[in-house]
């Protein structure tokens, strides 16, 4: 099941990681210049890119239609050691389906939604802080939320899924997400490093499409628009699905994937912060 690969995915990017925060490198101990410490330096990131989904509706890899979206990120690094520090983003995506270009194009559903999502996690770069490597590549791992907002559209207007309960399920629109990647930075400036980073974030929830199990009687939905919205087949000239019928399938759960270019700029640490005071208002 996809949900035994991830867990197997997750398993590995932690220890990983807990070998980068256990080993110091070697290079760390040829310093050039002034040896700084990293604890408690600071800097902001950014980050612009695609975003493609995975779930219910994508039976398969379409290169025509890919369903992409932007994606969006800000954030912060706190550096805990030489090789670690702690992450923490604001992140924003959209992505997209359509069983019409689909094996399972006999359901007719799709969905769009734009998302916000929040997570912390770790940062483990290969290189030391005070190496000052030109190129760094790192893994990352961490876990948080994102809200989750499906919508489909119907004789040309929009509608939002969750509140409607397509398949009889009121579910959570705030999943626990866990977030899991690789990405390599090049120093461009002393401050400023631009790079390219892979991340994919694993739903405690197979609804970010509103599509998981069968479905439901639709004497059960609650309106019109409900019964509508969970079965579309007869708008292509289909018969009616019935209750019990596979509508997705709750056996893995849904999951998004970024790939984004991104800048760092480091602001240093407080001690920093007041040499370049002293520097700026020299006392006379």
């Amino acid at each position: 099941m996809r949900s035994e690969h991830y867990l197997k995915y997750a398993v590995l990017y932690a220890f990983i990681l807990i070998l980068f925060m256990v080993a110091e490198d070697a290079a760390a101990q040829n310093r050039s210049g002034k040896y700084v410490n990293p604890f408690g330096v600071m800097s902001v990131t950014a980050g612009v890119g695609v975003a493609y989904y995975m779930g219910d509706l994508s039976d398969g890899v379409n290169m025509k239609h890919l369903g992409l979206g932007p994606s969006i990120s800000l954030g912060g690094l706190y550096r805990l050691t030489e090789h670690v520090s702690a992450r923490g983003e604001l992140r924003f995506y959209q992505v997209s389906a359509d069983q019409k270009y689909s094996k399972n194009a006999q359901n007719n559903l799709s969905f769009k939604t734009f998302n916000p999502d929040i997570n912390l996690g770790i940062q483990a770069d290969l290189f030391s802080f005070n190496r000052q490597a030109t190129v760094n590549p790192y893994l990352f791992g961490g876990m948080g939320f994102t809200l989750l907002n499906p919508k489909a559209k119907l004789d040309g207007e929009w509608h939002s899924l969750a509140p409607l309960q397509t398949e009889g399920v009121k579910y959570s629109r705030l999943p626990l997400v866990f977030t899991g990647g690789i990405g390599v930075s090049m120093k461009t400036t002393e401050k400023l490093s631009l790079g390219v980073e892979l991340c994919n974030n694993f739903m405690n929830s197979d609804y970010l499409d509103d599509v998981s199990t069968v479905y439901p009687n639709p004497d059960q939905l609650p309106s019109d628009l409900a019964r509508r919205l969970s079965d579309r087949s007869p708008e292509i000239g289909l018969e009616p699905r019935q209750p019990g019928w596979n509508r997705g399938s709750a056996k893995s759960k849904d999951s998004y994937l970024f790939l984004q270019v991104r800048a760092t700029y480091s602001i240093g640490n407080r001690m920093q912060a007041l040499e370049r005071r002293k520097t700026r208002c020299p006392k006379f």
